[in-house]
């Protein structure tokens, strides 16, 4: 009889999935995937990219580290901020570690280009970034219909 390996798969696995929310990269969201009509979301993936939107397309940024300042558009009268930005914290996070999500969307309103900035100092509980991991940039063209 031997039940014991099967304890320590079963923790390991269960350690796998309480970890796997708590990492700063991310795998959710492809902006040429439209998870919605009319929605676009863009995560860590999408950092240093131009996307093209139409008007009143939602663009949602979902930065998975909850050091990540909210995302900020460098022309509100384009791309312009809906609702407040929101934090959720992962429930199985380590103290210290920044698991979670920086949640921000805007609103598409006229053809132009604005660009949307975050950015951090921590990658996590003492732990200074790197500078290629400090700044999230998305250049967004709206295009007219």
């Amino acid at each position: 009889m031997t039940p014991k390996p099967r304890r320590t798969a079963a923790a390991a696995l269960l350690a796998l999935v309480a970890l796997s929310g708590c990492g700063s990269a991310a795998t959710v969201a492809n902006p040429a995937a439209h998870p919605a009509p009319g929605l676009v979301v863009l995560d860590e993936s999408a950092d240093r990219t131009r996307i093209t939107v139409a008007p009143g397309t939602t663009v949602r940024t979902e930065l998975h580290n909850t050091y990540w300042s909210p995302a900020t558009s460098t022309d509100p009268g384009l791309l312009a901020p809906a609702g407040q930005p929101t934090t959720a914290a992962a429930p199985s996070c380590r103290p210290g570690s920044g698991c979670g999500t920086v949640t921000t969307a805007f609103t598409a309103r006229t053809a132009g280009s604005a660009r949307l900035t975050a950015h951090r100092t921590s990658c996590g509980e003492a732990r200074p970034c790197p500078p290629g991991q400090q700044d999230y940039t998305v250049d967004v063209d709206i295009a007219a219909r």
